[in-house]
Parts: C-alpha cells; sequence; structure tokens
C-alpha cells in the first residue's frame, strides 16, 4: 500500500472577518507535499485572504493553521518558512539580478560561501544565467518573474504561494510562462498554492483546484474534474463557457437519463442528477459538445437535437465559435478550425448532444 504523502498545510475550520464581512467562512482544506494547488476564484471570494492567513500578514479570528505539521497562528510571516511570489513582484531596483535573489539567504544568515552558488543555481533554473549583473529595470516583465521566482525558490521554502503570479504580463507571454512555471515548480518539487481569479491559469498550473465564492470552497477537484463534473451552478458558470436549459425535471424510461421540460416546452434528455431534490433545475453543457449538423439531421440513440440558425461565427485561430439562435435562446458551439468551412453566417442548422453531455445541477432561488 502507498504511503500517503505528508500534508505541509493544514486549514480546519479557519474564519476570517472584516467588520460584519467573513471574508474566509469556516474554510478547511489541506495540501500534501509536492502538490499544487489554486485558489480559484472572482474577486471578494476570499482566495487573497485565504494567501495571507498563510503567509502571515494575516491572523485567524477562529480555526487551526498549520505548516509542516505545527501551528503558525499568531506567528509573524519572517517566523514561517514560505516563500511569496508577490503579483507585481516586488523586486528592488536598486539591486543586481544576483543581489535580488541573494537577499533572502544573506538575512537567513547562509555562509557567504554558498549565497554565490545557490544563487547561480536558481538563475539556471529560471534560464537567466548570465543576468547576475542587470538590474530589474533592465529586464522584461518575463525575466522579472522569473527573477522573483528564483528569489523565492532560493531559500528551499517549505511552502510557495503565488499571488496572481503571471497577471502583470501580456496576454501572449502570460500563455508561453504557464508552461515553463509550472516545470520550474515540479522540478525542485515544491508545494504550491497559486491564487488566481484565471481559469486557463488554474486549470494549466493545478494539480487540483479549490473554487472559492463567497468566503467558501465550493468544489475541489482535479481540473479535469471541476471542467467535466462541476458539483454547484455557480462552479459550472464560472469554470470556462458553458450552454444552459432550466425547466422541471421528470424521470425518463431508461434510468441513465432524466427528462427536462424548458419553459418552452421542449423535452431534453439530459444526465440525471446527484441531487436528491430541488424546487429548479437546469442542466448545462459545454460549447465543444455541442455538435452542428444540417437542418435536416434528428438526434440518433437516444440524442436530442434542436433546430435554429447560425447568427455569428467568431474565428478564434485553432477554433470556430457558433453562435446559434434556437427556441431555447442563443446556444455556443465550438468547432475545429478547418480550412473549408460548410457552415455560414445565416445557415439552418441542427445542434445534436447526448444526455451524457450534460450535467444536471439545482439553481439557485430566485
Amino acid at each position: 500500500m502507498a504511503t500517503p504523502a505528508k500534508s505541509i498545510i493544514e486549514f480546519r475550520g479557519v474564519v476570517k472577518r472584516f467588520g460584519s464581512t467573513a471574508a474566509v467562512d469556516d474554510v478547511s482544506f489541506s495540501v500534501s507535499a509536492g502538490e499544487t494547488v489554486s485558489l480559484l476564484g472572482p474577486s471578494g471570494c476570499g482566495k487573497t485572504t485565504t494567501l495571507r492567513l498563510i503567509s502571515g500578514f494575516e491572523d485567524p479570528d477562529a480555526g487551526i493553521i498549520e505548516i509542516a505539521g505545527e501551528s503558525v497562528v499568531g506567528r509573524r510571516p519572517y517566523e514561517r518558512n514560505v516563500g511569496l511570489l508577490f503579483q507585481h513582484y516586488a523586486l528592488f531596483p536598486h539591486m543586481t539580478v544576483a543581489e535580488n535573489v541573494a537577499y533572502g539567504l544573506k538575512h537567513r544568515r547562509w555562509p557567504k560561501s554558498e549565497i554565490a552558488g545557490r544563487v547561480g543555481e536558481m538563475l539556471r533554473l529560471v534560464r537567466l544565467q548570465g543576468f547576475e549583473p542587470r538590474r530589474p529595470g533592465q529586464l522584461s516583465g518575463g525575466q522579472q518573474q522569473r527573477v522573483a521566482l528564483a528569489r523565492v525558490l532560493a531559500t528551499r521554502p517549505q511552502l510557495v504561494l503565488l499571488d496572481e503570479p503571471l497577471s502583470a504580463l501580456d496576454a501572449k507571454l502570460r500563455e508561453e510562462l504557464r508552461l515553463e512555471l509550472k516545470q520550474i515548480l515540479t522540478s525542485v518539487g515544491s508545494t504550491s498554492i497559486v491564487v488566481t481569479h484565471d481559469q486557463d491559469e488554474a486549470m494549466s498550473l493545478a494539480d487540483r483546484i479549490f473554487v472559492m465564492n463567497r468566503g467558501r470552497i465550493e468544489q475541489v477537484g482535479t481540473p479535469d474534474e471541476i471542467y467535466a463534473r462541476p458539483t454547484t451552478a455557480f462552479v459550472a458558470g464560472f469554470i470556462g463557457r458553458t450552454n444552459w436549459f432550466h425547466g422541471r425535471l421528470e424521470p425518463s424510461a431508461a434510468a441513465s437519463s432524466a427528462r427536462l421540460i424548458t419553459g418552452t416546452g421542449t423535452v431534453l434528455l439530459v444526465r440525471p442528477p446527484d441531487a436528491a431534490a430541488a424546487r429548479r433545475w437546469g442542466a448545462c453543457i459545454r460549447p465543444e459538445r455541442l455538435r452542428l449538423t444540417p437542418p435536416e439531421a434528428l438526434g440518433l440513440n437516444g440524442e436530442n437535437s434542436l433546430p435554429g440558425r447560425v447568427v455569428d461565427i467568431v474565428n478564434m485561430g485553432p477554433q470556430l465559435h457558433y453562435v446559434v439562435e434556437t427556441g431555447e435562446g442563443r446556444l455556443m458551439a465550438i468547432e475545429p478550425n478547418r480550412q473549408e468551412q460548410p457552415i455560414a453566417k445565416g445557415d439552418p442548422v441542427t445542434l445534436r448532444f447526448r444526455p451524457e453531455d450534460t450535467v444536471t445541477l439545482p439553481q439557485p432561488e430566485s
């Protein structure tokens, strides 16, 4: 039997209030050694406050916070073996690259004979060897980000915290550095927590995602689980694009599906819900699971079919996003961008999808 991974960070019943608002509301989770997790959610959901509680810039009003099995409640930031990569890197402009990377080592009283070697090792890791004499103002945004990461990793922290690590970069550079950042964290065996509001960033960096909303964790899972099987309407709507059908739920003849009767009277076969009961239901389906077919095509083998008309086509490079007007409103379908497209704006089409490609969830009361 495999030995369970050691837990590096433990949150148990943690609460943090600002006045009457619970920024973190009875949150519990653990992060194992070598794992990268993402705290993902919209502004004001509590993810940054959670990071500040771990790093020691905030104290909890209730609950337990442990790092490597020891309580850190009441300890100051410098008393925790935690590395923090700030959103805007916080490099010292008057210091060289080498001096920035060495800063934490000097404050931890590393032997002078070892500091130069460790600085060189870190700069090789982030592919900036030869940049030692430069200052931050002489570097690009991506190079500054790598220097800041080298400085964080140099002291071998038990836990690395990354606060919106790529948000200060332009879109193209951000996409390029996602993979590089993941490879660096994996190569050093780092235990990391990434705070972000960017779903793509969370999906590409994290082994597990903690989706936060209104101070609580709504769902924990791998990127695949969060995307394919959201457990709440909020998670389904926040992670990626999705199409919704709302209505009344009834049993169907087959145990593998249920009948959703929409407000317009359309009957759709959907995946049965996991929840036992709810007053309002919605079934969601990702755009890439909708198939565009000629208008006369009908659903086969229990498939659903909805007639519609293409009202817009958005070219996203490798993909085409089709906006289709149907009796259930406007839906989006995504297909690969081939050189010759038989479907044009204004064409009638049929949207087809399988019940197992939907997720049926209770809807919040209006």
